[in-house]
């Protein structure tokens, strides 16, 4: 259950805040609404309950703050808008990619695809989703965890009747199988239609409390609906003449209740009676009918149980267990059984699936493998015999070779994706720079780069020792052209990702990566070498002098290439803004950091 007390939001420049003061209860096995016209408050009271947003008071689940929550996935699910996911990574891609965060099995992916009728589309990209296939989705991803409370902000808003009745379906069945169910809306009909208990806001404090009973008394009678351009003049003459004259149309006093612009409502009275008002008084009046708070489709088509083409009922096509009903037949995915807590590997378990779900990588490093193919072979046959040269495919234009830029690609991708597409936070707000999410991208970041400069090296000295035969016209061993990629290549991967962390930006990142070469290394070399610089001249031969152990079979050339990296302008550039950009990291964690 939740229970807010005393929400309100941060004030700006004076303003009133957006929700002042609000005290509700959202109980376990009911549906609470909040209902408010828009501006009313209603989104940020979920955002100020799922400390989304700054402001005071306190939101309890089940009897402990959100940030006192070990597991919130598994606690709280939660639907702001659209779902905010890369458009062409797919449906069940985009499931498991989140099932590795709260630590789930991988299956519980198409439990809740099939629970929302998508399991037939379930390797449709969401660029393709219509409004109702994404609330579905959203939906599913408040449902992985199987939470205790599901928080959505009008999940029925644009969607179809037929979409509205299965959505309604489905949380009616989720309350009365003990979950605590809150939604906002704007619709009073909706929201009685459904709920068990209406949370009335207007302007950010709290007008009513009711249970759904009393709200659809007071709320849903019939009424007589004015529109007039003298609404405040005809409210007043109205009030005047039922306080003088009992109203023969009702069995009590009749009320007049100003709506927002040129519109009045009149409880407890008929047309005849206002327009008799109106006609003496010479008001002129543009609508006078009698209507009544639900006047729905007398005849429903029913819900769309399904978006996938599938019949309703029918089995999703995976073989998993068979899904719960509710107590009016609405189907919930199957409970979760002790599952443990997710370890410290999640944060490379969802990079991974969150990099391997869209092509952009795999793109990228075939491309890198192509060019630097190519650009080998050109330069083996103009002569070039630097092996740094022709086995990198690294021409003489550029700064770094091709696969040190692609690894720099792919670093500052890494975060500027998840900036751009935060599946990770609700409502698409700022993404937080935690330490874990960090390590696992540093992980993977670095694997790939490994992996594509490994790649390129064997691909082009084995095209070339078929082409050339064991006498390959180049100068220099393969070990140390990769020992010294590879580091180059791992050190632009983190510097694009750190910088595209640092800056939520992709294009900030790249930007970091093409300075090293370009401007921090030449500032570099253009400094007087000091007594750290020379040092390095010669420190393997004088680490091999110092000891009597033998160093392992090429052990020693690893050591030199190592030493005479770290010992070049480039070495000590990466170095330098590696650390730099570590520093900002962790500075704007701790500043962004709850307090």
């Amino acid at each position: 259950m939740i229970q807010a007390i005393g929400l309100t939001s941060a004030t700006r420049r004076g303003r009133p805040p957006t929700v002042d003061d609000l005290t509700f209860e959202a109980r376990p096995g009911s549906v609470t609404a909040l209902l408010g016209p828009p501006g009313a408050g209603k989104s940020t009271a979920l955002r100020l309950a799922l400390q989304l947003c700054p402001g005071r008071g306190v939101a309890l689940l089940r009897g402990r703050p959100l940030d006192r929550v070990p597991h919130p996935a598994r606690e709280v699910g939660v639907l702001l808008g659209d779902v905010p996911g890369h458009p062409r990574r797919t449906a069940i891609g985009h499931l498991r990619m989140l099932a590795a965060v709260a630590g789930m099995p991988a299956g519980r992916a198409e439990d809740v695809l099939d629970v929302v009728g998508l399991s037939g589309l379930a390797d449709q990209r969401l660029g393709r989703f219509s409004l109702g296939m994404d609330r579905r989705l959203g939906l599913a991803v408040a449902l992985l965890g199987d939470p205790h409370t599901l928080v959505l902000d009008e999940p029925a808003r644009g969607l179809s009747p037929r979409e509205g009745a299965w959505l309604r379906g489905l949380l009616r069945g989720y309350a009365d199988h003990g979950g605590a169910v809150l939604v906002t809306s704007q619709d009073p009909a909706e929201a009685a239609r459904f709920a068990d208990r209406v949370v009335s806001l207007r302007a950010g404090r709290l007008v009513a409390d009711q249970a759904v009973e009393d709200f659809a008394r007071a709320r849903l009678r019939p009424r007589v609906a004015v529109r007039t351009p003298h609404a405040d003049r005809l409210a007043a003459l109205l009030t005047r003449e039922f306080r003088t004259e009992r109203d023969p149309a009702g069995a009590g006093p009749a009320e007049v209740v100003r709506e927002s612009g040129n519109r009045l409502s009149v409880f407890g009275s008929d047309c005849a009676v206002v327009g008799e008002i109106a006609y003496r008084h010479r008001v002129v009046v543009h609508q006078l009918a009698d209507e009544l708070g639900d006047s729905g489709d007398r005849a429903p088509a029913g819900p769309l149980h399904r978006a996938d083409g599938r019949a309703a009922g029918a089995p999703g096509g995976a073989r998993r267990p068979a899904v719960r009903s509710g107590a009016r037949g609405a189907a919930l995915p199957p409970r979760l059984p002790a599952v443990p807590p997710p370890g410290p590997s999640w944060p490379v378990r969802y990079e991974l699936r969150r990099w391997a779900g869209v092509g952009t990588g795999w793109w990228l490093m075939g491309a890198t493998l192509l060019a630097a193919l190519v650009t080998g072979l050109v330069l083996a046959s103009a002569g070039t015999r630097s092996a740094e040269r022709v086995l990198t495919g690294w021409p003489r234009p550029l700064p770094l070779p091709p696969v040190a830029i692609a690894a720099g690609v792919l670093g500052a991708l890494a975060f500027g994706q998840e900036f751009r597409y935060p599946a990770l936070a609700p409502a698409r707000v700022l993404v937080p720079r935690r330490l874990s999410l960090l390590a696992g991208k540093l992980v993977v970041s670095a694997t790939a780069a490994l992996l594509l400069c490994c790649a390129t090296v064997i691909l082009n000295s084995t095209t070339l020792t078929l082409l050339f035969g064991q006498h390959i016209p180049i100068d220099g061993p393969w070990q140390t052209v990769l020992l010294a990629t590879a580091a180059l290549s791992v050190a632009c991967a983190w510097a694009g990702l750190l910088a595209a962390g640092v800056f939520r930006s992709t294009f900030l990142g790249l930007a970091a990566v093409a300075a090293v070469p370009l401007g921090l290394a030449p500032a570099l070399r253009a400094l007087p070498v000091g007594p750290a610089g020379r040092s390095l001249d010669g420190l393997s031969g004088r680490l091999h002098a110092l000891t009597t152990l033998p160093f392992p079979s090429g052990a020693d050339r690893w050591l030199s290439a190592s030493v005479r990296l770290a010992s070049q302008p480039i070495g000590w550039a990466l170095g330098l803004s590696l650390t730099v950009l570590l520093c900002g990291y962790a500075l704007v964690s701790l500043r962004n950091s709850p307090r």
